[in-house]
Formats: C-alpha cells, sequence, structure tokens
C-alpha cells in the first residue's frame, strides 16, 4: 500500500511531465490531430480533455514511457467518442483509429510534417493576414497570447481578440483545412517564414532564466526552417530565413559572459561564436542567391546579409558598416518596419559618427517608439557618446522598457 507521501510524490511527477509534455509536445500533438481531422477547435477541446485525464490517471497509473504517445491517443479516442462528431464518425473513423505508434512512439518525421502542414493550413487566404502567423504560434509551437503579442509588437489583449476572430472565421465560414496544392503551399510560404522568425524571436528575447524552454524553441524554429527549405526548395526566402537562425544562433552563446553579464555583439569575442553554424548559415545564404528571382533580395536574405558582414569580423578583425548601411537600407525598401530603421540609424552612427546616427533615429515617427526598448536604447548611447544632457533620461527609458535582467544591469552600468 502506497503511503501519502508516495502518493504526494507520484502526484508532483505526474504533473511534472504533464508540463513538460504540454510545453515541448503541445504543438506537434495539435498538428497532427487537426490535419487529421480538420477541426481545430474540437482537437484542441480533445487535447485539453488528454491532458486533464493524464493528471487524472498518472498518479495512480505511473507516468507512461511515452506522455506524448499516450496523450495522442487518448485525444484521438475522444475525439471518436464525442457526441459533437457522431455524425461525421464514418468519414473520421479511418483517421481516428488507434495507431500502432501507441506501442512504438511517434515518429519524429511524420509529426514535423504535420506540423509543417499544420503552419500552411494557418496561412489559408480566407485568414486575416494579421492573424496568420499569430495563429501558427499558438496552435503549432503552444505560445501563449502574451508571447505572441510580444513578437509582433502588440499587446496581449490586441492579439487574444486576433486569434479569437481567427478560429470564429474559421468556424463560421466554414474553411476548408484542406492540405494546400503545390502552387498553393509556395504562396502561402512567407506566411510560414514569418511564424518562425517570430517563434525564434521569442526564444532569442527570453534566452537567459529560462534556458531549457527557449532554447528548445529556438532548436524548433531552425527545424522548422529546415523543413521549408526541404519542402520549397527553389524559395529564396526560405534558405534566407535558414541562413538568418543559423547566423544568430552561431552567437548564442558569446551574449554573456562567464559571469553572465550581457555582452554586445560588437564587443562579442568571434572565438566564441560556434564557426560550424555560421558556415552552414554563409551556405545557405549562398543558396538563397542562386535562388533569387526578383530584383532585390527578399527580407529574410537582407536580414542574413547583415548577420554574414558582422560574422566576416571572425576572420578579418573589422566590421564594414558602410556595407550594413546599404543593406540597411534595402531593408527598408523591401520590407519598412520600426526595427529596420533603428538598426539602420545604428549603423549610420557605426559607419559615419554619432551625430549622423541621430539625425537618423530623429527621422523615425515618434508614435512608432514609444515603447520600442531598442530605439531608446540605441539613443542613450549616441547621446552620451555626443554629450547630450539628455542621454540619461533616454537609458531610463530603455532600462524601464527591458525585461531582461542581464541588459537591463548593462544599462543602468552604463552611464
Amino acid at each position: 500500500m502506497s503511503g501519502p507521501d508516495e502518493l504526494s510524490r507520484r502526484a508532483v511527477d505526474a504533473a511534472n511531465a504533464a508540463e513538460l509534455a504540454a510545453r515541448d509536445s503541445y504543438g506537434r500533438l495539435l498538428a497532427r490531430l487537426v490535419v487529421r481531422t480538420r477541426e481545430v477547435e474540437q482537437a484542441e477541446d480533445a487535447l485539453s480533455e488528454a491532458f486533464l485525464s493524464a493528471l487524472r490517471q498518472w498518479p495512480s497509473e505511473g507516468v507512461p514511457d511515452n506522455p506524448e504517445a499516450w496523450l495522442l491517443h487518448v485525444a484521438k479516442r475522444r475525439l471518436s467518442d464525442s457526441a459533437r462528431h457522431r455524425a461525421l464518425r464514418t468519414a473520421l473513423e479511418p483517421t481516428l483509429v488507434i495507431e500502432e505508434e501507441h506501442q512504438r512512439g511517434v515518429r519524429r518525421a511524420q509529426v514535423d510534417d504535420d506540423r509543417l502542414t499544420m503552419m500552411l493550413l494557418c496561412a489559408h487566404p480566407e485568414i486575416e493576414p494579421a492573424a496568420r502567423a499569430p495563429l501558427m504560434l499558438q496552435l503549432v509551437l503552444g505560445l501563449d497570447a502574451a508571447r505572441i503579442a510580444s513578437a509582433f509588437l502588440t499587446s496581449p489583449a490586441t492579439m487574444s481578440q486576433r486569434l479569437v476572430r481567427a478560429k470564429q472565421r474559421i468556424r463560421d465560414s466554414g474553411i476548408q483545412m484542406e492540405e494546400p496544392t503545390e502552387s498553393d503551399r509556395d504562396a502561402r510560404v512567407q506566411d510560414v517564414l514569418d511564424a518562425i522568425y517570430a517563434a525564434y524571436g521569442t526564444g532569442w528575447d527570453a534566452a537567459i532564466g529560462a534556458e531549457s524552454s527557449v532554447g528548445g524553441l529556438r532548436a524548433e524554429s531552425i527545424w522548422l526552417a529546415r523543413l521549408v527549405c526541404a519542402a520549397s526548395p527553389s524559395s529564396a526566402e526560405a534558405h534566407g530565413l535558414l541562413a538568418l537562425l543559423l547566423y544568430c544562433e552561431s552567437r548564442q552563446r558569446a551574449r554573456r559572459d562567464a559571469a553572465g553579464r550581457y555582452v554586445p555583439l560588437d564587443e562579442q569575442d568571434p572565438r566564441a561564436w560556434d564557426r560550424a553554424l555560421y558556415l552552414e548559415a554563409e551556405l545557405m545564404l549562398a543558396a538563397a542567391a542562386e535562388r533569387l528571382t526578383t530584383r532585390l533580395p527578399g527580407r529574410f536574405q537582407l536580414e542574413a546579409a547583415i548577420q554574414s558582414v558582422h560574422t566576416r569580423r571572425a576572420e578579418s578583425g573589422t566590421t564594414d558598416w558602410e556595407t550594413i548601411v546599404q543593406f540597411y537600407l534595402g531593408l527598408m525598401q523591401v520590407a519598412p518596419s520600426v526595427g529596420a530603421a533603428v538598426g539602420h540609424a545604428a549603423a549610420i552612427a557605426s559607419a559615419y559618427g554619432a551625430r549622423a546616427g541621430l539625425d537618423a533615429l530623429r527621422g523615425i515617427p515618434s508614435e512608432l517608439v514609444q515603447s520600442y526598448q531598442p530605439y531608446w536604447a540605441v539613443q542613450a548611447h549616441l547621446l552620451r557618446k555626443t554629450g547630450a544632457s539628455d542621454a540619461d533620461a533616454a537609458r531610463q527609458r530603455a532600462i524601464g522598457l527591458t525585461t531582461d535582467p542581464a541588459v537591463r544591469a548593462f544599462l543602468q552600468a552604463s552611464a
């Protein structure tokens, strides 16, 4: 007989296992269910019920060897038994039969194919364009509205409403969640790339303090980018995105020193960069150039080109800031954004002096930068270099907008 302590320990173990499965497997499982049933809300409900069943059963039965396969098994059974699906039972039963994978485990390649298909489904032309990438982040990668909102520089309330409207649109308009044709797939790839980039960005921004989960998110994003390249081999932007992520990931370890202090890019020791990753990034960027069919490269190719120039410091010891300025000009032409404008101003400052950089910053509409932390951090740095009296006010603004403790400490010490 198990005593109270043993029962309590089992309950804790079950809760921890369920939490880990939710963090690591939710998106994969939901994609698997939706791809087979074409029903988003019903799949979400069934998966939620499967997690509740886990919390009820695992403390007494023990955590299964393959929690992900167990959850998939239960969710499929819930879909099969659900009263609201009785009318569809005949049509759905072939896809809801419990497969042998429950015994042998879920094959990663199959699941990843499903996730990519799910992302393409979320890019359906009947879904509001602004909701497509956020919907992918929620349904495929399991991010909550607050993290998605941060990635798209909007409020959690606004993002929640956007996601709810998108799901209502799918339900009320009868959108057919069917696998796209090859031509449809090509038309939807850009939305998928936007979502992958946003997912990587959330992992990058929150990298310190939750390394196991966000490091996994960065790895998932790179893996998905590889899948898109394989599925759309002629896409220059897909290869550009993969190059961009690999450049960034190659410098991940160098972002902090041995004491955990933040190290800005131009102060990082290139010997700490992952050479294998950035060399692979160079190959991907070259592959993107070979596939380019437009007059100008796309957003991700240009962002990757900027990172490539930074990476060359590992070989030359210097940074070609004038070339970076030109790449930013191209970026603002094909994909204007406040981030590109601030990056352009920072590059101008490095190439031509702090006053020139400040002039470029002043050209950015004030309503776009009120809560954009990089703008205030760059402004504070440049004002301090020119000896301006309002440098500290900008620095305090940047500190107040910073969520990363290491970056905050860096700014506090930069007075």
